[in-house]
């Protein structure tokens, strides 16, 4: 029987695997960022603090992720580094665990473990996406990305309500745990694989000069670049909001811990319809324009999150938030490795990667020392005003360099 439209891309049995892999481990990664967040404002109670941490975990793939992760997904096996990365990650996620549960867990091993988690997704993101198109191929690689976002935040949903109810009950560091536990499903899944031997990128070259050509290409070509200034704005400014959600759940709406599961989870809600809605197209026109639509729905429903006082209001407007968030990143990963050449799909991913979760530690700096002077709401909205401004711009210049994103697919479908 075939499958629907929707789900094209779970015809290939490497995809199903790794499918099924994911959707469990991430769940379990939800719940450790829930019940990390949380670890650090029991302990701390500070907003510099909570972005400082935010800022360790994640300025390793700015840092490393184009200087490393793309050439290292470009020049060796994406399997095996995936599963490398992903086998390193459980076992620092054990290590907080263990932390945790025997009581002895401070503030500086969080930092510690986060930075340490950090450069492991450096190596892990680039190769990651760039391994997408390797397991089911051009022609559903849309389908698949939608269906990969659909799993990530399908895990967003069940990942932070399960963690907000055991922080209550029995602490953060069985989340910890269950995490590292959940790893297993994925390295399994990746383990169980067939693939077909791929050509790697020519090792001739100085590492520097394979940089620089992804760079190259990024800059070179206005419709990439376009859309990855845009990512790294609202990276940078609106994504923080994250960050904050502790502070909203426990000072604003006075929910505690549940609360913010809760916050996390409808925000996961519309993440999923938005990568669902995604999974449903056929093909790549008028995405340039929902990115701007996207981006700029975002920033109205971040102003409108910094003024809510009702726990169930701020729920209700996560969900718009986490669609628009979903409709702005899936559609912008699909049109760049719908442009990219499979030569340098790894080094422009790591490039991606760098502008969406490598601008966010910047963003989480900057938002904790913000909410510390200025309070958390006054922060999130600054953030959504810049990010509705970016929007504008970018959809004012889409329609320049159109025709320039359309030659470059049309050079990669008669490619592959």
């Amino acid at each position: 029987m075939p499958l629907p439209a929707t789900l094209r891309a779970l015809q290939y049995r490497n995809f199903r695997l790794f499918f099924g892999g994911q959707l469990i481990s991430l769940i379990g990664t939800w719940m450790q960022n829930v019940a990390q967040a949380w670890l650090v404002y029991r302990l701390t109670g500070s907003a510099v603090l909570l972005g400082a941490v935010g800022f360790a975990g994640q300025i390793p793939v700015f840092i490393l992720s184009p200087a490393l992760g793309g050439i290292v997904a470009d020049r060796f096996d994406r399997r095996r580094i995936v599963i490398g990365t992903q086998t390193s990650a459980m076992l620092l996620a054990f290590l907080l665990a263990a932390l945790t549960l025997s009581g002895q867990v401070r503030i500086w091993h969080v930092f510690v473990l986060s930075s340490l988690l950090g450069v492991v997704n450096s190596f892990d993101i680039p190769a990651r996406q760039s391994f997408i198109v390797e397991m089911v191929g051009k022609p559903d690689l849309m389908n698949a990305i939608a269906l990969n976002s659909s799993m990530f935040n399908a895990s967003r949903v069940v990942g932070p309500a399960v963690a907000g109810i055991l922080v209550a009950t029995m602490g953060e560091g069985w989340c910890f745990f269950a995490n590292g536990v959940s790893y297993i499903a994925v390295i399994a899944g990746l383990l169980a694989m067939r693939m077909a031997p791929r050509e790697p990128v020519g090792r001739t070259g100085s590492p520097l000069a394979h940089v620089v050509e992804g760079f190259r290409f990024v800059i070179g070509n206005p419709p990439i670049h376009a859309l990855l200034m845009l990512l790294g704005v609202v990276s940078l400014t609106g994504m923080p909001y994250v960050v904050l959600m502790p502070i909203f759940a426990d000072r604003i709406l006075h929910g505690g811990a549940q609360a913010l599961g809760w916050l996390m989870g409808f925000t996961g809600v519309g993440a999923l319809g938005g990568a669902l809605l995604l999974a449903t197209r056929q093909n790549l026109k008028g995405l340039g324009t929902w990115v701007a639509f996207a981006a700029l729905s975002f920033g109205v429903c971040l102003m409108a999150f910094s003024l809510s006082k009702s726990l169930a209001l701020s729920a209700a407007i996560l969900i718009p938030a986490g669609f628009s968030m979903m409709i702005q990143m899936g559609s912008s990963n699909t049109l760049i490795q719908s442009m990219v050449p499979d030569r340098l799909r790894g080094r422009v991913m790591s490039v991606y990667s760098m502008m969406f979760m490598g601008m966010a530690p910047i963003g989480s700096l900057m938002a904790g020392a913000a909410a510390s002077r200025f309070g958390a709401p006054a922060t999130v909205a600054a953030g959504g005003l810049i990010c509705m401004t970016a929007a504008g711009i970018f959809r004012l210049r889409w329609p320049a360099i159109r025709a320039h994103a359309r030659r470059l697919i049309a050079e990669q479908e008669s490619s592959g």
